[in-house]
Parts: C-alpha cells; structure tokens; sequence
C-alpha cells in the first residue's frame, strides 16, 4: 500500500499511551512505508473540530478516555460491540470519509483470555464500575455461563452495572467495595479500577487463586498481580488486552488481515522496561 496513510491515538492524558509503539512495530512489520501514528492531547470539547479537520489521508484513529462516549453523536455508524456499551476506542474513516466506530476492547479481552486458556468460565468477578468495567461485562456475556458479581463504591455505579447486565443479558449481582475479598475467590476475576485501588486486596488472595484479569499496565505487576502470581493463578495484564485490541485496530485501518501480535507485544514490553 503505498502513499501516504495517517492514524493516531486521542485522548486526555495521552502522554503515556503506548498504543503509538504497538501501531508503528506493526507498521514496520508488516512493511508498511507511508504510514504514521502519533498522538494528540484531545478532550471532548476539542473532538468535533479534530474530527472535521481531518484530510483524506487519515485512516484511522484510536480512543481512550474520556473520548469513547462523547464520540458516538459524530460517527455516520457504529458496529453493535460498540452500540452494545455504548463505547468507541475505534474510529475507521472510509474512502468517502465515512466515520464508522468500534470497540475492539471486547474481542479483545476475549481474545487476551483465549491465548491463556481461558474461553469458557461458570462465574465471574469485576472489581469497578467504569467504561472499561461494562465492556469487560460485554467480553463475559460471551464466555461465563453463570452470574457475573460486580463490587462497586457507590450505588449509583451499581444500579448502572446492573443495567448493563440487562442489556448484554448477563445474570449480574452487585456488592459494595467492601467485600471485594469475596470477589478473589471467583474462577475468574476482572479487575478494572485505577492504580492503587486494588492494593489492599494483595493480602487476601486465596491459595487456590483462578484466573485474574487486570487492565493495568503500568506500574505492572500490580501488587494484586503479584501475589495473585506467586500463589500460582493465573494472570492475564494490561498490556495482553491493549495488545490484542490495537491488533484488531491495525486490521480494521490497514486492511491487512492479520496484524503482527509478536512483534506488536515486544515492541510493548521493550517499551515498558524502558520506563
């Protein structure tokens, strides 16, 4: 593919995103020449414009938070993973410049999950309640057969997950934040909240651990991580799941039909290490 192709990561903070390292590493394997990624600092009121500024040669653009709602009134159409959360990490210009939306989180957390052996669970944790805590609910209602308990800090999060639940037709019961503990004993446990919030719960990890699933990626391991490891569960990171979601982007915007994991991951964990 030769002329000159443009993509990029968008968001507020950016700064940190890897998602500019894992695009190029699979530009460069892929042999892409003429394609660029970078990222802009760009909150929701600054979207619109971005977006209309943007020329023929943009491919495709990358969304974190706190964009993934705000876009969804500017796009021509969105996939139903996307409209299913109400989320979009994903925005796809077509040749007439279309705006068509995705979520590659959700067949991402599958795909994350698959590579360690995980495709089919009977119960289910999430620790949070956030954007990213209701596409993990989307990724379950596709691999637990049973009830998914969501532990959240306030009741109106709660009523929202349990709303989700209704929607994604998953069984969903929510706790309060304070009997997180209970969620670790769970076969598979989400964890989606910010740095720090899951420290405490280190200490609690059964020795029978299952299979802990949590989207940080730095500072990693996690404490959580940590010990969830040396109790010999399993442990599925951050980087694992923007891995496998940027793979999804990467198809999506260049056509190839299938993206470089390896080289995506080393460029990831390369990357990491340098910090």
């Amino acid at each position: 593919m030769t002329g000159e192709h443009k993509a990029a990561v968008l968001g507020s903070p950016i700064a940190h995103s890897l998602s500019p390292v894992l695009h190029r590493a699979a530009y460069e394997a892929l042999g892409l020449t003429g394609w660029t990624y970078e990222r802009f600092e760009t909150d929701e009121a600054a979207l619109p414009g971005f977006l209309d500024g943007l020329g023929p040669q943009w491919a495709g653009l990358s969304l974190t938070m706190p964009l993934k709602r705000a876009v969804l009134p500017l796009l021509d159409s969105v996939s139903d993973a996307a409209a299913s959360v109400e989320a979009v990490n994903t925005v796809v210009f077509g040749p007439d410049g279309r705006r068509t939306g995705d979520n590659t989180d959700i067949p991402g957390m599958i795909a994350a999950l698959a590579e360690r052996g995980v495709t089919s669970v009977e119960s289910a944790a999430i620790l949070g309640a956030g954007a990213t805590a209701s596409s993990a609910l989307a990724a379950l209602s596709h691999i637990c057969s049973g009830e998914v308990v969501v532990y959240v800090r306030s009741a109106a999060r709660a009523a929202e997950m349990r709303g989700w639940g209704e929607r994604l037709g998953v069984p969903v019961r929510t706790e309060s934040w304070e009997q997180a503990a209970e969620a670790l004993r769970a076969p598979l446990v989400v964890a989606t909240t910010p740095a720090g919030s899951t420290d405490a719960l280190a200490a609690e990890v059964p020795a029978a651990a299952g299979t802990l699933f949590d989207v940080l990626y730095e500072p990693w391991p996690t404490p959580l991580a940590a010990r969830w490891s040396a109790r010999g569960g399993a442990v599925v990171g951050g980087l694992d799941l923007l891995v496998h979601q940027a793979v999804l982007q990467v198809e999506q915007m260049t056509g190839h039909h299938q993206a470089p994991l390896a080289a995506m991951r080393a460029a990831g964990e390369k990357a990491l290490a340098a910090r």
